[in-house]
C-alpha cells in the first residue's frame, strides 16, 4: 500500500525534549500526550464509542484527522478484541501531532497493524485507490477561521481551528472511502447540525444517528454531537436522535458517561 506521503515524517520538533505524558487510552494501551498541547477529550471518548457500536464487525477502518491517535488507539483496540480487524490506517496532516502518535503505536506493540500517512484528508481522499473500507471516524475542528483567535501553538490551532477544511469535508472524504455497508461516525459542534445535515446529503451520506452531549441537565446547548452515517441507498431512514448527558446534578459522572469509559477498559 503507498500513499503521497506513507513514510513517517520527521519530527518538527524535539519530542524528546517536550514535556509529554504517558496516559491510559483503554484498559492496556497508553497514549502520549503533550502536557500543554492538544489532548484525548470527550470528543474522542464519545466518537470511538459510537463507531464500534457502528460496525463491532469492521476488518477495514479509517481514521481521518487522527493527530495524536485517540480515536484511533480505542477502536483499534475494541475491534482487535472481537478479532476482525485486518487493516486500520490514520490519516493526519500535523508532523507534530503524527510522530506522537506513531511513538504510542509503538508503545503499545500494534505499529504492524496500524499504518500512518501524512497529508491532508481532503487529497487523500481525492486519490483514494485502495479497497473501501467499513468504518470511518473523524473528530474535525469547529470554528471557521474567522470565528476565534487561533493559537499560537499549532498543533492546538489545528485541533481547534477549520485551518485544513471543517465537518463538511470530513464527509466528503468518508464518502469516497466507504463501501455501500460502510459507516462514518464524525463529531460535530452541537449548535450547528445544519452543517452535518448539509455536507452528508452534498457527499451522499444519510444520517442515521445523533447523539447530543449535554454537560448537565440544565445546560443551555450540548457540547458536541457524534453522528453516524452510511452511503445513501433508497430512502432515508427515520434519524435516531440521543441525549447524552455527561454529568448529573450532583457533578458526577452519569451512568452513560460511565459506560463510556467502562467500554474501553477506564
Amino acid at each position: 500500500m503507498t500513499s503521497p506521503k506513507s513514510t513517517a515524517p520527521s519530527q518538527s520538533r524535539d519530542l524528546a525534549a517536550e514535556d509529554l505524558t504517558c496516559d491510559a487510552i483503554t484498559a492496556d494501551f497508553r497514549i502520549y500526550q503533550r502536557r500543554r498541547g492538544h489532548r484525548f477529550s470527550l470528543d474522542d471518548l464519545a466518537t470511538a464509542w459510537d463507531a464500534v457500536a457502528a460496525r463491532p464487525d469492521a476488518q477495514r477502518y479509517v481514521d481521518l484527522g487522527c493527530g495524536i491517535g485517540s480515536v484511533l488507539h480505542m477502536v483499534v483496540w475494541s475491534l482487535r478484541r472481537a478479532g476482525g480487524l485486518a487493516f486500520a490506517l490514520g490519516v493526519e496532516a500535523q508532523a507534530a501531532s503524527l510522530a506522537l502518535c506513531r511513538r504510542s503505536l509503538a508503545h503499545n506493540r500494534i505499529e504492524a497493524l496500524v499504518t500512518l500517512w501524512h497529508g491532508d484528508l481532503r487529497e487523500v481522499a481525492a486519490a483514494w485507490r485502495e479497497e473501501r473500507v467499513d468504518l470511518v471516524t473523524g473528530t474535525p475542528p469547529y470554528l471557521p477561521l474567522g470565528t476565534a483567535v487561533v493559537s499560537p501553538d499549532p498543533q492546538r490551532a489545528g485541533a481547534r481551528m477549520e485551518l485544513l477544511g471543517g465537518v463538511e469535508d470530513y464527509l466528503a472524504a468518508a464518502a469516497r472511502l466507504l463501501r455501500p455497508s460502510g459507516r462514518a461516525v464524525i463529531c460535530a459542534d452541537g449548535r450547528r447540525p445544519e452543517r452535518v445535515v448539509e455536507g452528508a446529503r452534498a457527499a451522499g451520506l444519510v444520517p442515521l444517528r445523533r447523539r447530543d452531549l449535554w454537560p448537565h441537565a440544565g445546560a443551555q446547548h450540548p457540547l458536541l454531537s457524534v453522528w453516524t452515517l452510511a452511503p445513501l441507498a433508497g430512502a432515508a431512514p427515520p434519524l435516531e436522535h440521543l441525549r447524552t448527558d455527561v454529568r448529573d446534578p450532583a457533578g458526577a459522572r452519569t451512568a452513560e458517561a460511565l459506560a463510556m469509559r467502562a467500554a474501553f477498559g477506564l
